[in-house]
């Protein structure tokens, strides 16, 4: 039998930040549903990694770029609802910049630029 590689690979590090800022600008989600919109927006190009996830969650939180609160799911469970903060936004200027510069850099030893 044939073993299909599957083409959804995982974040590449330093990416996560800027992906769920992203995500939020759009408008509240809870853990869920911010690796649901990744992996749906990048057409499963790229996948959420739930133990990650939830440190880095926690980590912007402490930062002040999003904030948490308590909230019934559609599931009509208790579930944490992440909102970004002006801090946030700013942060994610700071983060798609990074991206920028990387992905330029990568081009130029690729030969692509």
């Amino acid at each position: 039998m044939a073993r299909h590689e599957s083409h959804n690979t995982g974040l590449l590090q330093g990416t996560l930040n800027m992906l769920v800022l992203q995500v939020l600008s759009l408008g509240a989600a809870n853990g869920y549903e911010i690796a649901k919109r990744i992996e749906g927006r990048s057409e499963e190009a790229l996948a959420v990694d739930h133990g990650s996830l939830y440190p880095a969650l926690r980590r912007m939180e402490s930062s002040g770029w999003i904030t948490a609160e308590w909230k019934t799911s559609p599931t009509n469970r208790s579930a944490r609802y992440y909102s970004l903060t002006a801090a946030g936004r700013k942060q994610m200027a700071v983060e798609r910049s990074r991206w920028r510069a990387s992905s330029t850099a990568i081009e130029r030893v690729m030969g692509w630029a």
